[in-house]
């Protein structure tokens, strides 16, 4: 039975090496994937998901403009899919969660979704908020603060280190932009 999964975490949690290795796991096996992420994300390539570790693997992309039932419908008419991957969904758009989600019941593909539950000032992604109300399974990827406990936040650096307080919702950035915290350490690097 098919479902749509979503699984969130802070930045560098190891998403992109989970969404990778399943999709590996598939196609070791003989099926198909079919692998999406946002045309926004192009830090390793335009079309191309990619992890810290350095492993990587070729996709389609979307904008906030696609039809995603259409294209999942469309790959599935070249042949069998078992498995689609969504990597950087918390630039999915709520309306394109619901395609995912009729694909999942109308086409019979399981759809699993990676990405980011919250952005660095804590508010939730309007992709991510969508999926957490639609999706079938929800799983927590964990990483750690530099105390030692689950990091839950992130919080976006300037040039020289210093935690940002305001700005838009999406900056697209690595090591160098975001940082995991736990609630506790975001508190104070926002200075709460």
């Amino acid at each position: 039975m098919a479902k749509l999964y979503f699984q969130f975490s802070t930045m560098n949690a190891g998403k992109s090496t989970l969404l990778l290795q399943a999709s590996h796991n598939y196609r070791e096996r003989g099926m198909q994937t079919y692998l999406l992420t946002a045309n926004l994300d192009n830090r390793a390539g335009t079309g191309r998901i990619a992890s810290r570790i350095g492993i990587g693997s070729e996709a389609d992309t979307f904008v906030a403009e696609n039809n995603l039932f259409e294209m999942i419908e469309t790959r599935l008419d070249a042949g069998p899919v078992a498995c689609v991957f969504i990597d950087e969904a918390q630039f999915l758009t709520e309306d394109q969660v619901w395609q995912l989600a009729r694909a999942v019941d109308d086409l019979g593909v399981p759809v699993m979704c990676y990405g980011l539950r919250v952005d660095f000032q804590g508010k939730l992604f309007p992709g991510s908020a969508a999926l957490l109300a639609l999706a079938d399974e929800i799983r927590e990827v964990r990483t750690i603060c530099h105390c030692g406990k689950k990091a839950t936040m992130v919080v976006r650096q300037d040039e020289t280190g210093k935690p940002v307080q305001e700005g838009e919702q999406v900056q697209i950035g690595g090591n160098e932009t975001y940082v995991s915290l736990c609630r506790r350490h975001w508190r104070q690097a926002m200075g709460e």
